[in-house]
């Protein structure tokens, strides 16, 4: 699917913004259902709903109300909706994260993370890859915007090319922050490119890549739906963070049984108590 120019830009800078990967069709689908999740959670004042490990599948921010709801994520919605089930299993996004790390790439885990208008949520500076480490790092981050995504609504922001450096611990006076050290993040706000791009674009990203992003500023959301997908032969380290039945569904090729390693040493991170890691940065930030 993806032109050489593009897997070269991919391999040199760590991240792809890729336009049209889903149908207008299927997108209407994607932010029928997400709407609707929004309204549900008029009905709650804290994080609510389960997935299978008992955590909350739906988390809110905190000033959360049924005025002015802030619904920040979602976890594993594939398993709660057939939308979003088809974008991960059947969408041109998984023949773009093949033409990457392909030919055999099976799902890691499925999630979305909103930020609704003028809502205070951002995200620290981090890799993927000590969150969920695995044998080798052929994993893409599959950012899938299901709104368009500009510079003021809350835009991730990438720092190119950090893709093939250290991987940065995200573990400080004995505690995991689940964000990098004050100078990693200093250079990579010196660095920063943002990707934007209209709703129905995906921005795929090697799991080693730094990136954070800012809060919503703007008066439309921000909502990307964020799908893990690894190498076939890339095993799990750890526990996954946002366990689903759908977790090692082949979607592109073949299983073929193998195993393979790269050299690389990490702390293994912990896993998130509350209902995301944006409980983990904000108890980091408050010294907790």
């Amino acid at each position: 699917m993806l032109t050489e120019t593009q897997t070269e830009f991919f391999h040199a800078n760590g991240y792809l913004v890729v336009e049209d990967v889903v149908t207008p069709a299927l997108l209407s689908r994607l932010r029928a259902d997400f709407a609707a999740w929004v309204e549900e959670s008029r009905l709650h004042e804290a994080a609510y709903g389960r997935i299978s490990d008992g955590r909350a599948r739906f988390d809110v921010e905190p000033g959360h109300s049924a005025a002015k709801p802030a619904l920040r994520r979602v976890s594993s919605p594939a398993e709660i909706s057939e939308a979003y089930y088809e974008a991960m299993a059947a969408s041109r996004m998984v023949a773009a994260v093949a033409d990457l790390i392909g030919p055999n790439v099976k799902l890691h885990h499925t999630k979305i993370n909103s930020k609704l208008p003028r809502t205070p949520t951002k995200v620290d500076w981090h890799q993927d890859f000590p969150f969920t480490p695995h044998s080798n790092d052929d994993l893409v981050t599959a950012l899938l915007m299901v709104d368009d995504v500009t510079d003021d609504n809350g835009p991730l922001e990438v720092l190119p090319g950090s893709h093939k450096g250290p991987i940065e611990s995200l573990w400080h006076d004995g505690r995991f922050t689940g964000a990098v050290d004050r100078a990693t993040t200093e250079r990579c706000i010196r660095g920063a490119v943002r990707c934007t791009g209209k709703a129905g674009s995906v921005c795929l990203m090697h799991t080693r890549l730094l990136h954070g992003s800012a809060p919503n500023n703007a008066d439309h959301a921000r909502t990307l739906y964020i799908v893990v997908y690894s190498a076939e032969d890339a095993m799990p380290l750890c526990d996954n963070p946002l366990p689903s039945r759908h977790e090692g569904l082949i979607v592109h090729g073949e299983a073929t049984g193998m195993v393979r390693g790269t050299p690389f040493s990490l702390r293994l991170p912990q896993k998130p108590k509350g209902a995301s890691f944006f409980v983990q940065q904000t108890a980091a930030l408050a010294g907790a």
